[in-house]
């Protein structure tokens, strides 16, 4: 079987270099190539020095453009404004692109799925296969309990994450609407201060933690009379998303254009893996 060609944008984040070690260790692919903002010091830098090995004659560009046509799919955690960009080249050059960016705004996700007219895009708010599966777990409680029970997300992350609630936390506050049946845009209160009011019955609170270097935890709480179910996932270490991120791009690389999500690349819906 041939390798997979890879490309990482914005690679010199802390996410974009351990995909890369990662890239670089998996027998089944290849660093087609990797780039940076156009200010960047790494630009023209040998990539496996950006991941302490010796050099692999991939060095870092500005260009993002000639990086889609020659890897079969392109990872991009980056900001919304790059990410729209990158979903503009994959549709143009109909490569597989994995994007894990969060914070879009409507406008920016709907260039991001209109990339999936011609080409594969996996889009997730998290790349781990547990959060994915917590995912599963909150939507099939929340169709189970009655509103009579409050749901609160907690999410806690490191001090230099710039968007509050975090994607994770949003996403599961969507399963849980969903199991509900009802407009997560409806029923979200996000903010409490000062004289709030009684919690109104139905709704799905959030509350955010920032501090420290904490690469994600999420806890959904099911908060009845008498008796609370809290489902918990903790991140340890980055390499969970990382890991993901690589399986999606191999997987994205092989499928038809279409927008995909991790149940799709884990079969976690019955589809093949």
């Amino acid at each position: 079987m041939a390798m997979t060609r890879l490309g990482v944008v914005g690679c010199g984040g802390r996410m974009g270099r351990m995909i890369l070690g990662m890239i670089a260790e998996n027998p089944d692919c290849e660093i087609a190539g990797a780039t940076e903002a156009r200010q960047s010091p790494l630009i023209g830098q040998d990539v496996g020095h950006l991941i302490g090995g010796p050099e692999i004659g991939v060095t870092i560009a500005s260009d993002h453009g000639p990086l889609f046509e020659k890897a079969d799919a392109v990872l991009d955690f980056t900001v919304p404004q790059a990410t729209v960009l990158h979903a503009q080249e994959a549709r143009r050059s109909g490569t597989a692109l994995v994007a894990g960016t969060t914070g879009l705004t409507p406008e920016q996700q709907a260039a991001v799925a209109a990339a999936a007219d011609s080409a594969a895009v996996v889009q997730a708010a998290n790349m781990s296969l547990g959060v994915n599966l917590l995912f599963m777990l909150v939507e099939e409680v929340a169709r189970a309990l009655d509103p009579s029970y409050d749901i609160e997300v907690l999410e806690m992350h490191h001090r230099n994450k710039v968007d509050a609630p975090s994607g994770t936390a949003l996403a599961l506050g969507e399963a849980a609407a969903a199991g509900r049946k009802v407009s997560l845009d409806e029923m979200a209160r996000k903010v409490r201060d000062g004289i709030t009011g009684a919690r109104e019955t139905g709704t799905i609170g959030f509350a955010t933690l920032r501090g420290g270097d904490v690469p994600g935890e999420h806890s959904v709480i099911f908060a009845g009379d008498g008796e609370r179910l809290e489902l918990t996932h903790k991140a340890g270490r980055r390499e969970v998303f990382a890991g993901g991120a690589v399986k999606a791009a191999v997987w994205a690389a092989q499928q038809p254009p279409g927008l995909y999500s991790m149940r799709d690349v884990l079969g976690l819906d019955g589809s093949p893996r």
